[in-house]
């Protein structure tokens, strides 16, 4: 079988039928820029940050959406590349509101793409006039998101995510030319479309148009934030999530991208309902009720009385007299081991899963 190959910046590369620039350079550690590109989604070559210099090929292409051929010669830091990525990006900047220096403008991602790649081409953000969609006002009146169409650059991966991962079809492109938004339904407020604030558009929002309003106003550039790796606890199905930690709290969850099963997916009560952690009402130690009162206990005691509370009715009423339910706020591997327990050393098939929260 003969290998196909093509020419990055003088180097070498072998590569699969059917892969674009931008994956077989990324798979060979060679950086291109993205605005526009969600991994997992259909490229659409819009942001034009991403083009190279082909050789033989009178216009720039964009590696995205460009599938390589054998042969190709192929530049990404170019003079040419340079100059057309400057311009496109200082297009960007004066698209909307893009002069903020609050480190609160990446919604999910504590980061704003457009400003470090502003920075690093040396785009002017005062070379164009202002486009008149930086005075579109701030959607605040949903309990999860802000929308700050001010500073939206059309990318349109808010609408990938939406519409091809969480396919919920709340938001696409409205209006023409210089007018064109990213709207929901016709024109409506989140509140008032198909959205189900699962937050995958806040988390796909390369800049600062899309926010979480639960957590924007506990960021503060001067303290040091983590990452800590976990489970989401609200079903079985095991997501994996990033807890993002500020002061030894927890200000915001994303999604772990290429990590199964969720693949940096959540639904609105991962991304969003966290703050039961924090709840004055929050059990933490097990409550053993004496006549109309509870009273604190350790685990040892609470499970020794369970245990030998279930012995009794096993022995006078038999196996099936109990019956067990599952947490759905369990992993798989606990509700597997909870009907274990009962099939196995109750000796029962009284055992059900509530299956939702």
């Amino acid at each position: 079988m003969s290998t196909i190959a093509i020419n990055i910046n003088g180097k070498e590369i072998s590569f699969e039928a059917g892969m674009t620039i931008l994956e077989i350079a990324r798979e060979n550690g060679i950086g291109i820029p993205t605005l526009c590109h969600l991994k997992g989604a259909t490229p659409t070559g819009a942001c034009r940050i991403c083009v190279v210099e082909i050789e033989g090929m009178r216009n720039l292409a964009a590696s995205c959406c460009t599938p390589a051929s054998d042969g190709m010669i192929i530049q990404t830091e170019s003079q040419k590349v340079k100059n057309a990525r400057k311009l496109v990006l200082e297009l960007m900047l004066a698209s909307g509101k893009h002069d903020c220096d609050t480190g609160e403008c990446a919604g999910a991602n504590d980061d704003c793409m457009l400003k470090n790649l502003a920075e690093r081409h040396k785009a002017d953000p005062k070379r164009f006039k202002r486009s008149e969609r930086a005075e579109i006002p701030q959607e605040t009146n949903n309990p999860m998101i802000i929308r700050d169409m001010s500073k939206c650059i059309l990318c349109g991966r808010c609408v990938q995510a939406c519409n091809d991962f969480q396919v919920n079809r709340a938001i696409g492109f409205g209006f023409r030319g210089i007018k064109s938004r990213i709207i929901a339904g016709a024109n409506k407020t989140l509140s008032d479309s198909k959205c189900v604030f699962c937050g995958e558009c806040v988390q796909a929002c390369p800049v600062g148009a899309l926010k979480e309003k639960k957590s924007i106003n506990e960021i503060k550039q001067s303290s040091k934030k983590t990452k800590i790796r976990s489970t989401c606890p609200y079903c079985g199905v095991g997501c994996q999530v990033w807890l993002h930690v500020m002061d030894g709290k927890i200000f915001r969850v994303t999604g772990v991208d290429d990590a199964q099963p969720n693949m940096g997916r959540l639904c609105v009560k991962g991304r969003f309902g966290y703050d039961f952690i924090y709840s004055d009402e929050r059990l933490k130690t097990p409550l053993i009720r004496e006549k109309d009162d509870f009273r604190e206990a350790s685990w040892d005691e609470a499970l020794d009385l369970v245990a030998s509370r279930f012995k009794e009715i096993i022995e006078k009423h038999g196996a099936d007299s109990v019956a067990g339910i599952s947490c759905s706020r369990s992993i798989n591997e606990d509700s597997y081991q909870m009907q274990k327990l009962f099939r196995s050393v109750f000796g029962t098939n009284n055992i059900d899963n509530c299956a939702r929260t």
